[in-house]
């Protein structure tokens, strides 16, 4: 049997019985009375409790609330999440939000608590094939987007720029191959936007841990990323992590040869090759292994794809 060796998806998530007094009575209101069982959800990276509560009378929640501390970003990407999440059409394979709210700084939602499960890491292919085709079904389902949200040049542009910064500072220790191609990666980067323009509604940040499985249905969670972009990158942008996480190497599940496709690749690499050089944000310590054992997956596939030697 084959084992999980990749980072993990995870963060300091906060205990129940560390949130925000106030927060838990506002949801013990919701409900209906003491809160009976709280089991924390390890998955994600948000330094922020997720938590799946049963009430007294079996009524069940999956509750996330984060506050100003240690990253106040979190709590911006709460309430973006929020704003999809409200949004969403019933017909888009999420859990429903039943509600979102303030307390002193701190940012709520309650869901809908599906029982479902993460995918099995290492990745199985039968559990792959699924997610890919849920994927790539909501995509086609999300054209045109129903709701409004941003483009994906506005969402990622402040990200994707990740050769271009290395151009301009230090590249100490690169990979060879991208060292002896630093300038025309950044060229190459720099077509993605008009690339990856589309009118689809996309997830933005499909992983693993943000899919959850049931008998009968494909959920995907967490939608603070949510952007309109070409129908393909949903899928594209997830190959690096599937391919860390001890699935197929992206080129054996993505071959088209569109070269703006490659342009997205360039841009997704040269994120998480920067991004995991950076230190760790407030709150995120495992975040930036995670990037750079994306960075490894989805350098090796830009490589494949320009036939650069």
């Amino acid at each position: 049997m084959s084992v999980d060796t990749s980072p993990p998806a995870a963060g300091a998530r906060v205990p129940w019985a560390e949130v925000h007094p106030g927060v838990r009575a506002a949801v013990e209101k919701l409900l209906g009375g003491p809160v009976a069982e709280a089991v924390t959800q390890q998955g994600g990276f948000s330094p922020a409790a997720a938590v799946r509560l049963r009430g007294a009378d079996g009524r069940r929640l999956f509750v996330k609330a984060v506050g100003p501390e240690p990253n106040p970003e979190a709590v911006r990407i709460y309430r973006a999440e929020a704003r999809i999440a409200a949004a969403l059409p019933a017909s888009v394979p999420a859990p429903r939000l039943l509600t979102t709210f303030e307390v002193d700084g701190w940012v709520v939602l309650a869901f809908e608590d599906v029982e479902g499960r993460h995918p099995a890491l290492p990745w199985r292919r039968d559990e792959l094939d699924r997610v890919r085709s849920a994927v790539e079904r909501m995509s086609a389902e999300l054209t045109p987007s129903p709701i409004d949200a941003p483009p994906i040049a506005e969402a990622f542009g402040a990200s994707f720029h990740g050769w271009r910064w290395m151009c301009a500072g230090d590249a100490t220790g690169l990979d060879p191959w991208a060292l002896r191609h630093l300038d025309a990666l950044a060229g190459l980067e720099s077509g993605w936007a008009e690339a990856a323009a589309g009118d689809t509604l996309l997830h933005g940040d499909v992983r693993a841990d943000n899919v959850l499985l049931t008998p009968e249905r494909v959920y995907v969670v967490d939608w603070p990323w949510a952007c309109v972009g070409a129908p393909w990158f949903d899928v594209v942008a997830m190959l690096p992590s599937v391919g860390m996480q001890g699935g197929p190497p992206p080129h054996e599940l993505f071959s088209d040869p569109n070269p703006g496709v490659t342009k997205v690749i360039a841009a997704l690499a040269g994120y998480f090759v920067s991004q995991g050089r950076q230190p760790p944000p407030p709150g995120l310590h495992t975040l930036r292994a995670f990037q750079r054992a994306q960075g490894v997956v989805a350098l090796e596939w830009l490589r494949r794809r320009t036939g650069w030697v």
